[in-house]
This record gives C-alpha cells, structure tokens and sequence, in this order.
C-alpha cells in the first residue's frame, strides 16, 4: 500500500513480501563491482521504501572505522567518506549489530554528525547491520525528507534486503581480493623471472624498482646499507627518475636519524607516518616531509647471515600501504635481498675467474696454513718404510693409490708426495668424494656449463680443471659412485673429459693421488666398483700403519701435539706424568692420530696448570664381570710386589732382595713385573723420575 508518497509492503502478507524479495535479490546478483552493486541495490529498495538518499558503510580492519558511499540519485557520482565508530550512527549500528530507526533528525540531536543530512533536507533514517555467515560488513543506511516515513515494519523488510546485500557484499569483496592476489602474484612471477635472469647489479636494481611499481604504487623507492665506519646508512640506489630524488645515491645518513636506520637496527619493517617521520627530528626526516612523503615503509634485505641493506618505499599518501601490500612488499625485500646475494656472489665468481693463479695460489696458502701439521711425526720402522715409498715414488708421476684406516694421516702423505715431486711449485687441489652429495660430486670434480642443470646460474669450473698441471688428491675415492667412475677411468687413461652440459672435450695433465680406508679389492669382486679403474688406480699402493701398530710413535706425536696446542691457546704445559704417557700408549687409538689429536685438544682445555692433565677413566677400557674379578686380583698382586720393593729398596736377588721375600725365583719375579706392567719408576722414590718433559 501507499502512504505518503511511499511505497509500504503489508507485512501480514508473506506472499508478497516474497515477491518483492526474490525481485531484489535477482536485482542484486546481477553486478560486478561495488558501485554496479550500489546502484542495483538503490533500484532494488524503490520496490520496498522510498528514499532519496542510500549509504553503504563497509568496514575498515586496517584503520578500524567505515568508509561510507553514498548514493543520491541517479547521474550524482558516489562520495566516498570515511567516519569513526563512536558517536555515528553507523557506528552504533556496527557496534550492537541491531538496526537504528531515526523518524526525526530535527528533533534528535544525538549524532552531530548528521547534520549535514538535516542541512539537505533529510527527517527521517534508518539503519541496518549487514552481516554474512561469516563476518561483519558493515550498516546500510535509507533516508527520506519525510518525517516518520519508516516503521518497525520497514526495517524488518530492509533488514531481509541487507542480509542479501551483505551476501553480494561479500562476494564483491572476495573476488576483489581475489583479483588483486592474482595481479600481485602475477607481478611476482614476473619479478622473481626478471631479477633471477639478472646478475649484474647495474640491471638488478631498476628491474627490481619497476616490479615494486607494479606491484604496489608509490612516490619514491631506494636501496641504502650500513656504513660501519661512519655508522650511518648509506644509499647506494635509486627508483626510477619519475619517482623523485629524495636523496642523492651514496649520501650517508646517521642510523639515528633515518627511518631505515631504525629499521636496519631494530631487523623489521617499519611503517613511519608523517608525526613519526617528523618525530625523528633531523635534517634528513624534514627533508623527507619537504618533499611531502606522507608515509614510508622501510623493509630489511635479509640474506641467511645478516641485514645487508633496507628496501625504502614512500608515498605522498597518508594512509598507504594495506596489509596485503606490506605483506607483497616483504615478499619483494626478500626476493631483493636473495637476488643481490647471487649477484655479489656472481661478481666474486667473476674476479675469481680474472684472477685465477693468483687465487689458486693464495687458496694453497690457505690450505697449508690450515693444516693440523706439516710434517710427519715418528720414527717407528712401519713409518719409515711408509716414507720410503713415497719419497720412492714422488719423482715418478704415476698414480699412487694411498691406502690406511681413518685418522692415519693420508692426505699427509699424499701432500708429502707433491711436495718431493717436480710438480711441487704447481696447484694442490684436493677433493672429500665422500663430502660431496652424489649429484653434485660430477659438477665439483669435472665442471659444469650454465644452465646444465637447474641452479646452474654460471659456468663452473671444476677440481679436475683447476688440478691442471698440478696434482689432484682425491680422498675416499672408494665412495665415487659406479656412473662416475668411468668418466674418471677416462682422465686417468687419455687425461680428457667434458664439463657437463658440454660437448667441448678439454686435456689437462694432472697427476691423481687416491686415498681410502675401504678394501676395493672387496668392493670390485661385489661389483660396486670397476675392476679396471682400480687397476688404473692400484699403480703404486702405499698402506699407512694403524697408530695401534706404531706404539712407539706416541710419546713422540703426544709432546708434538701437546707443545702446539698450549701454545696456540696460550698456556704454559711442561710436563706429561709417565703414568699418563703410559696410559695413551697403552690405549688402542681406533681414530688413529686424528683422535689422539681432538683427546689432547680436551686435556689441554681441561689443564690449568704446567702439568696435562688427562681424564684417566676415558682411557680404561669397559671390563666384564669375569674381567673386572681378574682385573682386582692382578691389581692386589702388583700392589703386594710393589710394597715389598719398596721395603726391599728395589733389590730383587740375594738374601735382602724381594725374590726372597716372595717366595719366588727372580726369574719369576721379574715375568711377573713384566706381565703386571711395574717398572722402576713404580717402586723407586715418587720423587726422582715422575714426569715427561716436553722439550721446548
């Protein structure tokens, strides 16, 4: 029915109440945006109530208020507006999720903010939540110029329309989202291809400034790092020239004063609006503003190490940067920060390459510098037949084939070998084949060209290659794997290959020296590695001595390890106990030399003054039952002969000798010291011969 110039749905009448709500939902769906959705709901509620005014309010997360449209009337552009939640009507309506009915704006002053709707000739005002299944979106609003021209009749029915206008809200704003999701992640794609085909910095950086202008739009965007001389950030690029100069490329700015310094300092991305900007009070924040920057998010450049820089996006906006851009924008900081560390390691690849014998050279240095020692420490006959054969077979160039447990000193003699051979002054270049992931073990020994493989970013150029001329030691060669072994096969018989992903075949002369501590002879007759490769190899065998062998070694390796080690940690150890040497003697070293090495490195640790110190109970082997019964007996034995030299002032024979004492022959006396280990120094004075010295 019609009153007063409005039309007003009978809400006895279910019927057509339906009626008029299927039209409007019809209505309703068939939009595509905000404002198509705007205009069909104004078509829409003509059908329901008149009125000359609509407002969709929709919430804001990011600033927690309601961007108002309005609509009044056909042909007047929507007026986007933006109001807090307290003291609105909106607000209200938001905050209590219950409709409003205002049927006098002129005798209802409760909301100041209505009067620009009471100087436009509105009386009456009603408001409804629109709230979907899942969330609140936001109040839509109805005005008319009448006075009372709603009743609680009207608002049920225009609560029914925003529930359908909250459906198509939400729809509208998951497929905005949506869209701009896909936009960003195809400008992503594009970065990321963009920035991982450029290696040089020169090009990085604009291709990285016109991804960000892509993706998020803005006034300024610059790089800047940290300066540790002058602690002050330093900007070392810019956007491009439509995005303005707000400071000149490689000014240096305190970390105090610049926003990117707090962020650089602080290791997250930071959001400065103009107050905070100002806040920072200094020549270059005020510069900032003059410029009029009303927002700047500055985003650490993070490798896996450290902070090398912060990406610095501002705008003359003063609200900006919504969370999906800050969140887009970390993104791009990261993939910035990985692409700049390709390219410095890119550049360092290429001095590398311009400098190579000078490197190769330098990197030998290092190599030796690093060594736990340079000579071989012994003198045992196993030892010197060992050094025998290397000196033997070092003038020779044939392949050598070094054979000896873990820890016995193999790479030792193999550097022995280059050093006594004529290629001495030439590279060093060695190679773990069991360090090295299979896949990977061909690109580090042979070399690979660009894009071999993914990942191959550049040409590589391998050990084999960089051996030239020189000798290649290759440890563990027992673990390369049997696909690899004929390429090898290959260089040792007519020193060619290929790097992979090439065609090209390079020669190089290099001399190969193989080291294992595995049996190949068992691994060919298993078929897990070539029979003539291992001939090939197995030219010149050396086999190093286990230390268990060569007991008479460790007095001399102990003193040698013991004198480096204080003196690199800086303290003053002079004298070893013989009961200590005695005990490392006696223990069976499975770890050979390389253990005895880490076990010292602990007792110098645990040393404070000039006597080492060593952890006893480590040295003792674990007993069983039965062993640990004879283990006492033989302990209360020897401490019983032991008490009885002492008495007898270590006279064994003769009336006053401990044989006699005993009750033995001094023939058995003496097998039983040698087999319970008591020496002179266990039973002569404590104090005439209980330490070792190390000899300076």
């Amino acid at each position: 029915m019609k009153d007063n110039g409005r039309v007003r749905v009978d809400p006895r009448s279910d019927q057509k109440n339906y009626e008029v709500l299927s039209r409007v939902a019809d209505l309703i769906v068939q939009h595509g945006t905000l404002p198509e959705l705007i205009h069909q709901t104004a078509r829409s509620l003509e059908q329901v109530a008149a009125f000359q005014y609509l407002c969709l309010s929709l919430y804001d997360p990011a600033k927690n208020c309601l961007r108002l449209h309005l609509w009044e009337g056909e042909g007047v552009p929507l007026v986007p507006l933006e109001v807090a939640l307290e003291d609105t009507p909106s607000g209200v309506v938001w905050l209590t999720q219950e409709p409003l009915l205002l049927s006098d704006l002129i005798a209802d002053d409760r909301f100041r903010v209505l009067d620009s709707m009471r100087e436009r000739g509105y009386r009456s005002y009603a408001l409804v939540p629109l709230t979907s299944a899942q969330r609140q979106i936001g109040v839509m609003g109805i005005a008319s110029r009448t006075r009372n021209a709603y009743t609680q009749s009207d608002v049920r029915l225009l609560q029914s329309v925003g529930e359908l206008v909250a459906a198509s809200l939400e729809a509208v704003q998951t497929r905005e989202s949506l869209e701009a999701e896909k936009e960003a992640l195809r400008a992503m794609v594009e970065m990321n291809r963009n920035l991982a085909s450029s290696m040089d910095v020169r090009h990085l950086v604009p291709t990285a400034f016109a991804s960000v202008s892509k993706i998020v739009p803005h006034d300024f965007a610059g790089l800047c790092v940290f300066d540790p001389e002058l602690k002050a950030m330093r900007n070392v690029a810019l956007g491009s020239p439509e995005h303005g100069q707000i400071v000149a490329p490689g000014a240096a700015v305190p970390v105090e004063q610049s926003p990117a310094g707090r962020a650089y300092a602080e290791g997250k991305a930071k959001l400065f609006h103009r107050a905070e900007i100002a806040a920072i009070d200094s020549s270059f924040s005020r510069h900032v503003l003059e410029q009029g920057i009303e927002s700047l998010l500055c985003l650490p450049l993070r490798n896996a190490h450290e902070i090398i820089g912060v990406l610095n996006v501002g705008t003359r906006r003063a609200e900006a940067f919504s969370d999906l851009e800050r969140k887009l924008l970390q993104e791009i900081a990261g993939q910035i920060a990985v692409s700049l560390e390709n390219a410095r390691a890119y550049r360092e690849i290429e001095q590398l390459r311009d400098r190579l014998e000078e490197e190769k050279q330098y990197l030998q240095e290092q190599i030796e510098a690093e060594l736990h020692f340079e000579d071989v420490i012994g003198v045992s006959p196993l030892l010197k037949r060992v050094l025998s054969q290397a000196r033997t077979v070092a003038p020779s160039g044939a392949t050598v084939l070094i054979l000896g447990e873990t820890g016995t000193g193999k790479e030792l003699i193999a550097r022995a070998i280059h050093r006594m051979s004529g290629g001495k002054d030439k590279n060093f270049i060695k190679l773990n084949c069991a360090a090295i992931p299979t896949g990977l073990l061909e690109s580090e020994l042979f070399g690979h060209e660009k894009g071999a493989f993914t990942g191959a970013i550049s040409q590589k150029v391998g050990r084999m290659e960089l051996a030239d001329k020189g000798t290649l030691p290759l440890d563990e060669v027992g673990d390369i794997p049997l696909e690899l072994q004929p390429k090898l096969l290959r260089v040792l018989q007519d020193q060619e290959f290929e790097r992979l992903g090439s065609t090209r075949t390079l020669r190089v002369d290099v001399r190969l020296l193989a080291a294992t501590n595995r049996d190949l002879s068992k691994l060919v007759a298993e078929g897990r590695f070539r029979s003539d490769l291992f001939y090939r190899l197995n030219v010149f065998p050396i086999r190093l001595p286990a230390l268990r062998d060569r007991t008479g070694d460790i007095p001399l390796l102990v003193r040698y390890f013991v004198q480096k080690l204080s003196q690199r940690m800086d303290k003053h150890i002079e004298t070893i106990p013989n009961a200590t040497m005695a005990a490392l003697s006696r223990w069976k070293w499975p770890g050979n030399v390389r253990e005895l090495e880490n076990f010292l490195e602990r007792c110098v640790i645990l040393s404070e003054g000039p006597v080492l110190r060593v952890p006893m109970g480590e040295l003792e082997p674990e007993l069983s039952p039965t062993e640990k019964s004879d283990d006492s007996l033989h302990t209360a034995e020897r401490e019983h002969i032991l008490r009885v030299l002492r008495e007898c002032g270590g006279i064994l024979a003769g009336p006053r000798g401990a044989a006699l004492k005993l009750g033995l022959k001094r023939t058995t006396l003496q097998s039983k010291m040698r087999k319970l280990r008591i020496d002179r120094e266990d039973y002569l004075d404590p104090a005439r011969l209980t330490v070792s010295k190390i000899p300076k």
